[in-house]
C-alpha cells in the first residue's frame, strides 16, 4: 500500500467567479481569467458545496427478474454557497435582476439572472482546483436573514447545464493543477 500524506487535500480558501456566457473560458487550473469574471468575494465558512445527482432506470429481464442494464435517465450538477460580501455583484446572482443606480432592486421572485458562466477555484497552498461551469444558472435561493451578530449572507443554488463541445456534452470541467502533467 502506497500512502502519501502530501496528496491530502484541504478547501483552505478560494473564489467564485461570475460572467456572461460569452466571457473567454479558462483553460487550466491557473490560466488567467479575464476581465469578464467578477469575483463575489467572501462566501460563509460553509465552504462550496458540489452535488451530482443521477436517476437510473433499472431494466430486468423475464428470466429471473435478472437485472440486464441500468442506464441513466437524468443528471444534474449544482454548486451550492453563501455570499457574504453586500456588493453588487452578489445582488444582483442573488436576486437575479440589475442593481439600479441609486442601489435599488425591483424583486421579482421568478427573476433567475439567466444563464451565466461561473469559475469556482479552491486553493490549498499552491494546489489549485478550477471548476469551469459554462453555462450554469442560479436555480434556488436560501432565506434572507437578518440577526445581530451574524453576516447577511445570500444563499445561491447554481446548477450547470449541458453545453455541447466537438463530440462531448458536459456541464463543467474540473482541474487539478497537481495533476497536470502538460507543464503549463
Amino acid at each position: 500500500m502506497s500512502l502519501n500524506s502530501e496528496n491530502v487535500r484541504v478547501a483552505v480558501t478560494g473564489a467564485v467567479y461570475v460572467a456572461p456566457t460569452t466571457a473567454t473560458r479558462p483553460t487550466t487550473a491557473t490560466s488567467a481569467l479575464g476581465a469578464d469574471h467578477k469575483d463575489l468575494g467572501y462566501i460563509s465558512d460553509g465552504g462550496v458545496t458540489e452535488t451530482r445527482d443521477r436517476s437510473t432506470n433499472q431494466i430486468r429481464a423475464w428470466q429471473n427478474g435478472a437485472l440486464v442494464r441500468e442506464p441513466v435517465t437524468e443528471s444534474s450538477i449544482r454548486y451550492q454557497f453563501v455570499l457574504i460580501e453586500t456588493k453588487k455583484e452578489t445582488i444582483e446572482l442573488y436576486y437575479g435582476v440589475k442593481v439600479a443606480a441609486d442601489g435599488s432592486i425591483k424583486i421579482d421572485p421568478s427573476k433567475t439572472g439567466g444563464r451565466q458562466s461561473f469559475v469556482l477555484d479552491i486553493i490549498d497552498d499552491d494546489d489549485i482546483i478550477r471548476i469551469d461551469v459554462p453555462s450554469g444558472e442560479v436555480t434556488e435561493v436560501g432565506d434572507q436573514v437578518y440577526v445581530n451578530g451574524d453576516p447577511i449572507g445570500y444563499e445561491v443554488t447554481v446548477t450547470g447545464y449541458a453545453i455541447t463541445d466537438g463530440d462531448e456534452s458536459y456541464s463543467a470541467v474540473k482541474w487539478y493543477s497537481s495533476l497536470d502533467t502538460t507543464g503549463a
